[in-house]
Parts: C-alpha cells; structure tokens; sequence
C-alpha cells in the first residue's frame, strides 16, 4: 500500500493551488459580498483546463479516482462559493451518466459545460420543500400523456437553479411505489412551464447560485426520460411485483459525489488552518509567543490530525469508487459526514483559538465558518449520513455473520463425512480380519 501521490498528481495538486491562489482568492470577497455567479471565473477554469468536457475527461482516466477530490479541495481552499460555482454541473452530469442512455449521456453531458469557449451550466433538481435527504417523500410528479411528459412540482434549495442549461429533475411516477416508483428527466432551457422562483440568500457558499426551481405543466418529450420507457416499465413491474429493490438514482447520484463533498469541506478547513498557522506566528501575549504555548499547541495538533483522518476517509472513499469496491460499510458517506464535521469544527475552533477579531469581516475565517455549514447540510444531512453508516454498517456485520455461519457449517459437514468414510474404513478392516 502506498499513501504517496504519483508524479502527475502531485503536479495537478500545485496547478490547482495556483489557480485557486492567483484566479480565485483575489475576487472571492466581491462575489461573497455581492452573491453574483463569478462567470469571467468560471470562464478562467475553463482556460486552464480545469473546467468543461477536457477536465472531466482527464479526472475520468484517473485510475485511483483521486484527481477529482484533489480537485475540490484545493479549488475549496480558494473560496467554496466560487469552487462550487464552477463544478455544481458535475452533479446533473452524473445524474445523466448514472441514469441515461450511452445515446443520451452522449447528448446532455457536453450541455452541462458546453463546448469551446462556451459556458453552459447543470443542474440537478431533487430537494423538495418537504423532501430532502428523504427522497421517498418527493411530491414532484410526471404523467405520461402520449408521447410527452408532464412535469408539475417545486424544487427548492437547487444549486445552479434557474441559470442552469440542463436541469436534470427527479420526478415520481407511481406516488405509491416511494422511490422505485421515481424518474429522472432532462428538462432544457427555455422550455415551457419550467421557471426560476426564489432566489436564495444565503449564509455562505453565495458565490454559488441557489434558487427554487418551478415546474408548471412542463412538457418533455418521452425521449428525455433518462434511461428510457424499456427500463423504466421493467423497473415499476419489479416493484409492484415485489421484488427486491436497489437504491433510487438520486441516492446512486448522491453516493458517487460524496466523496467529492467531503474533500470540497477539506478545502475550507485547510485554508482555516493555514491561515491560523501564519496568523499566530505574529503573536503573543503575557505568556510569550502564542505558538511556543501548550494551549495553543495542542488546539492546533488536533486539527493537523482531525483534517489529516478526514482526509484519508475521502482518498479510501475515491478510490474504491473509481475502482468498483462495493462501499458496503458505509465508507462514501464516511467521509462526506467527517469531512464536513472537521470543516465546521476546525473553522469554530481556530475562531476560538484567534479571538474577537475571527468574527469581523476584515478576517478570513468569519468566511470560512459561514461556508462550511453546508457541508453539514446538502447532499445528505450529517444526521442520514449517520443513519446510512449505522444501518450499511448492521448490514455488513450480518453478511459477515451469515458467511461465518456458512463457512462452519462446510467444516461440520466436511467432518461428517470424514467421521462416516474413516467409520467405513474401519468396518472394511474389520470385515477384512474375520
């Protein structure tokens, strides 16, 4: 086992600080302040290649899957409102290539980023006014009217809503099925019946475009079901059948990305603790020089080692997804709940350590702690977080119970018969002898 990046990822992790250090860190209070969508940096990504088809395509034959967190993190470091401005599309691609068509995936994705010079944007619709991390609960509805769907619903809390050039909108089909009975439709700009509501105005990450997103009778062609109406019909036979059931897309969707969020929340509580580490250096009190102070010292070992455990949490997590590794022990929302518990921790923590001044506006760190409660919040709460691990985590305990119990049950037969051939063997001699 080697924890050592390669040559080519080391190399990617420097480019990406210095994008983050030179492109990034220099506007992100103006686009904190103003809550406006950074596009000339989002144009800028795209012109060092870290943003469009190119940059998916190259964190895609990434054999360790590593690229990616490597990515977020450092791009989070920069400033979380403007990172996410800039890779929020990965989600409705990943909706689309989790769910769709080779046919389909072909066609939506590059409208995600757009081609050339062009920036387009995606967005993937699945939060509810009462329908969060449950997705059972999604009132959103599609019926089938000839050879059109017909969307009618409320999307709410939706990042890249109502600017976004593809909205990727997970709909229930069959309301009594809960989420096997649900689909995942692209639904375009500009069509009919689909519009932008409340824009939000948030506590961080405001660099980030948030908004409801409403559906009004919006009409789609059957085409631009995701996966198609084979699949979707074998899927809803399934579970009226009664048979077992596998995870919703949405849940799929949100599994792949979690890794992704947990390094993005590394990025913020790297970036705290950086700062705080040259900031002390500069201070002192009665006692002496704050960094030469017990007190001190051990606040700031324990986040060195919380950021560094949460770390290798989101690599393991990466890795066994680009390499196919059921995370069967909850491993994916392992390190989306402790990354983001280390991001809202350290930033409170290192506020503590800092004093008064951590909580003006003229400190980085006020910043850092309002962009990293999100973490604890989208794409699966740190409480569901909790609820996966403990029930995967039952669930593996069982499997391994069960293979224990099979693996006897082979020893116990093997020494029957052995027990019945040497009881033959023995009748032979005798047999033999008399």
């Amino acid at each position: 086992m080697d924890f050592r990046l390669t040559d080519e990822q080391l190399e990617f992790q420097r480019y990406c600080r210095k994008f983050a250090s030179e492109v990034i860190r220099p506007v992100a209070a103006k686009y904190d302040r103003e809550e406006a969508v950074p596009w000339p940096v989002i144009k800028q990504a795209r012109e060092w290649k870290l943003h469009g088809l190119d940059h998916i395509q190259r964190m895609a034959s990434d054999p360790d899957g590593l690229m990616n967190v490597i990515y977020a993190e450092e791009l989070h470091w920069g400033c979380a409102g403007i990172a996410l401005a800039i890779s929020a599309s990965s989600l409705a691609a990943a909706g689309i290539a989790s769910s769709g068509t080779p046919e389909q995936i072909a066609k939506w994705v590059p409208e995600c980023y757009g081609l050339g010079d062009e920036i387009k944007m995606g967005a993937y619709a699945v939060t509810e006014p009462g329908a969060g991390s449950d997705v059972k609960s999604l009132r959103t509805t599609a019926k089938l009217e000839g050879d059109e769907w017909v969307l009618n619903g409320t999307k709410v809390f939706i990042s890249n809503g109502g600017i976004a050039d593809v909205t990727v909108v997970v709909a229930t089909v069959d309301p009594e099925l809960g989420h096997r009975g649900q689909a995942s439709f692209v639904v375009p700009k500009g069509t009919p019946g689909l519009r932008q509501g409340k824009k939000e105005s948030k506590l961080g990450i405001r660099a980030s475009q948030t908004a409801e997103v409403i559906l009004e009778d919006c009409r789609i062609p059957v085409e631009y079901l995701l996966g198609g109406m084979d699949k979707l019909n074998k899927k809803l036979e399934r579970a009226r059948s009664g048979q077992k059931a596998g995870s919703s897309n949405a849940l799929a969707t949100f599994e792949i990305t979690r890794p992704l969020v947990g390094a993005s929340a590394l990025g913020i509580a790297q970036a705290a603790y950086e700062w705080t580490l040259e900031y002390l250096e500069t201070q002192a009190d009665e006692g002496g020089p704050l960094l030469d102070q017990q007190r001190v010292q051990q606040t700031i070992a324990d986040v060195a080692t919380e950021i560094e455990a949460a770390r290798l949490l989101v690599w393991r997590a990466a890795w066994m997804g680009r390499n196919g590794i059921p995370m069967t022990g909850g491993q994916g929302s392992m390190s989306k709940l402790k990354g983001g518990d280390v991001a809202m921790w350290a930033t409170t923590t290192l506020m503590d350590l800092v004093g008064p001044y951590a909580q003006t506006t003229d400190c980085p760190l006020e910043k850092w702690f309002r962009d990293a409660k999100i973490y604890q919040i989208f794409e699966g709460t740190a409480q569901v977080q909790r609820l996966v691990i403990s029930r995967m985590q039952r669930q593996e305990y069982q499997r391994r119970l069960q293979e224990a119990a099979e693996v006897l049950q082979d020893v116990q037969r093997d020494a029957e018969r052995k027990s019945a051939v040497e009881a033959i063997g023995d009748a032979t001699a005798a047999v033999s002898q008399s």
